[in-house]
Parts: structure tokens; sequence; C-alpha cells
């Protein structure tokens, strides 16, 4: 991955002042420490056998620039985290704005389909990319696609055309899962064997913060007068800043590279002392074994493919339950129909709003004619009939259309972005759609915010107490009975989601760690593309599942969909404990520990301070 590494034949410099020691304020240096080499290559390559130990290989993960390359991938991350949940959050608002339509759901469903089709093959190029021609280059390519990507979807919805939306979600999937690979393994080279787990606990986390954002955000710049376009646009203009973050990584590893290289670092640990010792036997040392291939796949063990089938499972109720969450919380809890056992006293009058003229229009109910009592959660009647023109009203040239003539009016009319509807008409109705969207919005960040919360300190303790697969069945378990919950209660929402929350931090702590364990090290890029690709398989397939069930069960999501999730969560528990079996009689090596001291011993890192090295 590093172009630097295949120099290996490359002699080191003379030295007359070790590596990692500097001369005292007198401008002297300790004889006794000092290691010198000699100037024919028996001498060389016997002063390196001698002096072989941890403290000679320097390596990116020992330099104190490794968190200013984690923030700034976590900038990346962020932007493109929050343009693609853009969707969810909106997901009332897009059925009120788009053309109307029975096959909405679809459509909806549609725009994370095509976002998945093209990573069903594109992680295993692009972690291939990354192994061949360097994450941090890559990271800013996949950027640039991502930013491309969200501008063609906000010029979709600024036109009301879900064909461009779609080429906009497809151009974005093109970039986005093989960022993802970039900035998994960027983070693997700068904190390998060191507080790997710990790094992408906080990538996870700060990158999700993109997406709390994201569901706070957008669903009150829509309801504003920005409207669902200035929501939208709102993603090109995060991405479009991130690809600065980009390009400064690309400079900070270039520095460490070369200040590592005149130090007589390495970024791959044990490989350059390997190289060095063996440059009298072998003048050409790049062999074929160092080479990249995408069918390098077939290589891959069974724990590692049994991760990936848990990745494949587990993910599908996770990221697909987020994608309707809103409505889901909406059809559950914060906007539950209006009660069928109430009407209008004019039903064919509008409810409020400047077109009700002070007539009075109350909810009475169907057996006592009282005033009918609505909770809270529910919405507001509508007129079971419209039939109005522009000539009502003065105000009519803020309409969207000239009338609104609906002899059997369905909430499927109702579209809360026409001013006609939220100003003149169904005030209430809107209104309240309004605040139980934004209150769901909120709701719904509920998991990623303990994700953000959490990841750090649950990948610390990952890295302290190991027992991944463990940890990954345990969560696959607390899914399982948090869609339970959701399918069959009507409590509320709050205390399942905060299930959801803790078991997506546990899941997410162990099963990206656990990828660079399974294989070899020259593979992690290839082998994050191919647990990514499989993601994808099963994010392109959820949505449109959801949306067959949704319309199957009488345009609902409760509880079949639900029940859906619910079997996903069960296949991630069978998958866990047969992971947890084969890990055992391989070793332990999932659910073994990984301390500082072990993995330098293993690769040979250095603990060296920042204080010489620093890009």
């Amino acid at each position: 991955m590093e172009t630097h590494l295949r120099n290996r034949g490359d002699r080191m410099p003379e030295r007359t002042t070790p590596m990692g020691l500097e001369p005292d304020d007198d401008g002297n240096v300790d004889e006794s420490n000092q290691l010198h080499y000699g100037n024919n290559d028996e001498d060389f390559s016997h002063t390196l056998t001698q002096h072989q130990p941890a403290a000679m290989h320097f390596s990116k993960s020992s330099l104190r620039s490794r968190w200013l390359v984690l923030a700034l991938t976590c900038t990346v991350m962020t932007a493109s985290y929050y343009s693609y949940d853009i969707p969810s959050a909106l997901h009332q608002q897009l059925s009120d704005y788009m053309p109307q339509s029975s096959n909405f759901e679809r459509n909806f469903n549609l725009l994370y389909t095509v976002y998945s089709i093209p990573n069903v093959i594109l992680p295993l190029f692009g972690g291939n990319f990354v192994d061949r021609y360097g994450a941090p280059q890559c990271l800013l390519v996949f950027a640039s696609i991502v930013c491309c990507g969200s501008v063609l979807l906000s010029i979709g919805v600024s036109n009301k055309s879900w064909e461009v939306m779609y080429l906009g979600r497809f151009v974005f999937g093109l970039g986005a899962e093989s960022l993802c690979v970039a900035q998994s393994t960027i983070t693997s080279d700068w904190f390998e064997g060191k507080d790997i787990a710990f790094a992408m606990g906080i990538g996870l986390s700060i990158s999700r913060l993109g997406s709390i954002f994201n569901n706070i955000t957008s669903p009150k710049v829509a309801n504003s007068r920005g409207g669902i376009q200035s929501a939208f646009w709102i993603g090109p203009v995060l991405t479009f800043s991130s690809l600065f973050a980009a390009a400064l990584i690309i400079f900070v590893d270039r520095r460490a590279i070369k200040k590592l290289k005149k130090r007589g670092g390495d970024v791959a640990s044990t490989e350059l002392t390997e190289a060095l010792l063996d440059r009298n036997e072998n003048n050409n040392p790049c062999s074929e074994s160092d080479e990249v291939h995408l069918t390098d796949f077939r290589k891959f063990g069974i724990m590692f493919w049994l991760l990936t089938i848990s990745c494949f499972v587990v993910y599908g109720c996770v990221l697909p339950f987020n994608n309707v969450a809103a409505g889901i919380l909406l059809e559950r809890n914060y906007y539950k129909p209006a009660p069928s056992s109430c009407h209008l006293l004019h039903p064919d009058q509008c409810t409020s709003g400047y077109l009700q003229n002070g007539t009075n229009n109350p909810s009475l109910s169907d057996s006592t004619g009282a005033l009918c009592s609505i909770d809270p959660s529910q919405a507001p009647l509508l007129p079971s009939s419209v039939n109005i023109t522009s000539s009502a009203s003065d105000q009519s040239g803020e309409w969207d259309n000239e009338s609104y003539v609906y002899p059997n009016l369905t909430t499927h009319d109702v579209q809360c972005n026409d001013p006609f509807w939220y100003s003149a008409c169904t005030s209430d109705y809107c209104t309240k759609e309004s605040a139980s969207t934004e209150r769901a919005g909120k709701v719904m960040s509920i998991p990623y915010l303990i994700s953000a919360l959490s990841s750090p300190p649950l990948g610390l303790l990952v890295d302290k107490i190991g027992r991944r697969a463990q940890i990954a069945s345990l969560a696959s378990g607390l899914l399982f009975i948090v869609h339970l919950t959701m399918a069959v209660s009507h409590s509320s929402p709050v205390l399942p989601l905060v299930g959801q929350g803790i078991a997506y931090s546990c899941y997410a702590a162990v099963i990206w760690p656990s990828v660079p364990l399974t294989v070899d090290k020259k593979f992690t890029g290839t082998a994050f593309g191919v647990i990514t690709s499989v993601q994808n398989i099963g994010l392109a397939l959820f949505p449109l599942m959801i949306a067959s069930i949704y319309k199957a069960s009488g345009n609902s999501y409760i509880p079949n969909v639900e029940f859906l999730f619910m079997s996903c969560a069960g296949l991630g528990v069978l998958i866990g404990l047969l992971l947890n079996r084969l890990d055992r009689r391989n070793g332990g090596k999932l659910n073994g520990i990984t301390s500082d001291d072990e993995s330098r011993a293993d690769t040979g890192f250095a603990n060296v301070e920042d204080e010489y090295f620093s890009p």
C-alpha cells in the first residue's frame, strides 16, 4: 500500500546517533547505547541481527499525529453520514412534497436500494485499490464522488424527479461505501497494534454525530420557510467542505512516511528488517507474494466469512430500520390515525386556517355527539371531501394548484408543504404533523447518540478484555428483544431505542476491529471491501422487502416489518454462537486480549514520542 516499502533493498544510511536518541545539552551522546552501521554488507547484516529490539522499528502508530489523522477522517465521514441519512429524516416531508402516488413507499425505499446496488461490487475493487494505491489518495477520490452524488440528489429533489434522485443516490453510493473502506484502512494503518478498537470506536462515534445532527436539523429546516429543498442542499455543502480534510490527510500521511524513512522507521514494521537482512540474497525483493489481487478473497478463512454473514444479517435490522424509523415512530407513537369513532360537524369544510371563515368545525363522537377526545399522539380529523378553487381566496396565488377537488379526501392527499393545506384549510393537521416529525427525528437519534457516546469507551474496553465474538452474540440477542418489543407493544419507543443504541454500539465496536484479526495484514483493505460488499447486498434487498411487506400489510409497518428485523437479529444470535464455538477451536483469537505490550512485542512497534517525527 505504501510505495516506499517496495524499495526494501535500499541501504539504510550510516548513523552515528542511535534512533530515538538525541545529543544532550552539551552535544554528547551515550556511546554505550549507540548503534553503528558498518560500511560493508556483512557488518551491516550482523549489526541488524544483533540490535533488533522493538525500539528500532518506528511506525505511524507511534506518532502523536495519528490523532490528527483520526480527526480528519471523522470530518470526512461525518459529512457523508449526514448526507446519507437526509431522506430517512424527511420521510413524511418527502411524502407530502413529491407527486402523489400510491407507490411512495416503494419509491422512497429505492433511494436506499440504488445506493447499495453499486456497492455489491465496488467495495471489492475499492478495497483492492486502497491496498494498491494508498488509502489517503483513495479517500479523496471517493469523497469527491460522494459530493457529486449529493449534488445530484438535491437537484432531483428541487425538480421533484425520482429519476434524478435515484441517479444522485447511485453516484453517492459509488463513493460512500468505498469511502468507509478507505477510512477503516487508514485507521488500521495509523493505529496498528495500538488502540485500534478504541480508534475505530472514536471514528464511528464522531461520524455518527452526522446522523444525529441530520435527524434533528433536517426536519426543522424542512418545516421552516427554507423548505425541504434547503434541507437537502445542506448535504452538498458539507460533503464539499470535507474534501479539504481529505486533501490534508494526504499531506500529513506523506510527511509521516518521509520522516519515518529518514529516521529508519517503517510503516510495515518487520518487513523492512527482513528485507534488509535478505538484501545480499535477493536484489529484487518485490516478490510475487507481496502483490495484492482481487481474487485473494479466496484465501480468507471460515472465521472471516462468519463475520461477514453476521454483518449481513445484524446490520439488516439496524440501518434499514433507521431508513424507515420516522415512519414507524409516527405510525406507532407520535402521529397515529385519527379515531375512527369520531366525525367532523361539517365534513366537507376546512378544519383550520383562513378558509375556515371563523366557522367552528369540531370533532364529535359518533355515539354520543359530544366533543371527541383526540389523544395528543393522534392526528386531527380531516374533512371527508374538499372542493375549493383559487377564486375562494385572494391569497390563492401562494397555492401550488388552481383547484383542490377531492370527493374522498385521504391523508395521502394532504401535502403539508403546500400553503393551501398548511395555512388555508388543514392548518391544525399540518402543524401537528410538523411537530410530530421533529419529535420522531429526535427520538430516532437515540441509537446513534448512544453509539456516539459509548463507542470510544467500548472500543477501549474491547482492546482490554477482548471477547469480541461473545459481545457480538449478546448484541444480536438484545436487538431481537428490541424489535420484538417494537412489534407487539405500544409503549414508549425510548427504552427500545436505547436498547438498539447499546446493541448497535457493542456490535460495531467488535465487528470491524475483528476483521484484521481474521486475514493477513496485506489483505486488510481487500477484506474490508469484501465484508462491505456483502453487507450492501443486504442493504440493497432489505428496503425492497420492507416496501413489499408495508404494502402487503395495508400500508402499515407494525407489526410485520418489525418481525422482519426480529428474524435478522435471531439469525445474528445463531451465527454468533457458531462463531464463538469455532473461535475456541482456533485459539480464541477473537475473544482474546490484545494489549499494547503484546502488540508491540509481536510487531516490533516502538513506543516513540512524536517529538521529532511530527508531520
